[in-house]
């Protein structure tokens, strides 16, 4: 019940920075947040657990904050912005690869404590971070441009273009998480996990992903009153 409760509490303390940070800073307080998110969200990919009767990575929950970010960004600040947030994303985690595989170069000291165990933790980084950076691009840039087209159809179909904002922030973010899942758990783990496994921790990712869209759509309703307030206090 413990990882049950972790994950519950991680998915709220996330979602709800993320909503700090917007009303802090603004568009920069998510450009951090899903820059830290996507670098995090890589080293924490390689640690399963188990939780509600499933395998699953720990580096869902982060992976579901960058795309509440890329649709509160699309839904307040535009397209142009959210597009801009994936490919800080996508710096951060080429600049962390280069780093981070830099320290396996060293030569630890006789004193050294810490070398074994970094390399044990992100041995296995360069392909899981260059699959992520596949696909995180792939789903994300995807993710932006089928909100837009969901909105275009809402603000169609209603006349308002405020209307339906549930629907197409799960209309894009559910298939875009489908793509997500399983193209990245395929790409990082053939090999490393046999095919049963795999197939096993993409489901559960994909169902953690589900109960995360349904969360995060109150979430976006409140970064866009968020974004109502701030224009308000402008005028």
């Amino acid at each position: 019940m413990i990882n049950e409760l972790l994950l519950l509490g991680s998915v709220v303390f996330i979602f709800g920075m993320a909503m700090l940070g917007y009303k802090l800073f603004g568009k920069t307080g998510l450009f951090v947040i899903s820059a830290l998110a996507t670098v995090l969200a890589n080293i924490e990919v390689v640690i399963i657990v188990d939780a509600f009767s499933m395998e699953q990575t720990l580096g869902n929950v982060l992976f579901a904050v960058t795309f509440l970010i890329t649709d509160i960004l699309s839904e307040c600040e535009g397209k142009k912005y959210a597009n801009k947030s994936v490919i800080l994303g996508v710096f951060s985690s080429v600049f962390f690869l280069v780093l981070s595989q830099s320290w396996l170069l060293y030569k630890p000291a006789e004193t050294d404590w810490a070398h074994e165990s970094i390399s044990t933790v992100f041995g296995n980084t360069p392909r899981i971070i260059i699959a992520s950076l596949m696909v995180y691009l792939i789903s994300q840039l995807f993710d932006v441009w089928l909100y837009h087209k969901w909105w275009n159809f809402t603000e169609k179909k209603s006349g308002d273009k405020r209307k339906f904002l549930w629907l197409r922030n799960n209309g894009s973010t559910l298939i875009s998480q489908l793509i997500n899942t399983f193209l990245f758990n395929f790409l990082a783990f053939v090999g490393i996990y046999d095919i049963k496994t795999i197939v096993s921790i993409a489901f559960s990712g994909y169902i953690i992903y589900v109960f995360t869209s349904l969360l995060d759509t109150p979430a976006l309703y409140i970064a866009r009153k968020i974004h109502d307030n701030a224009e308000k206090s402008k005028i």
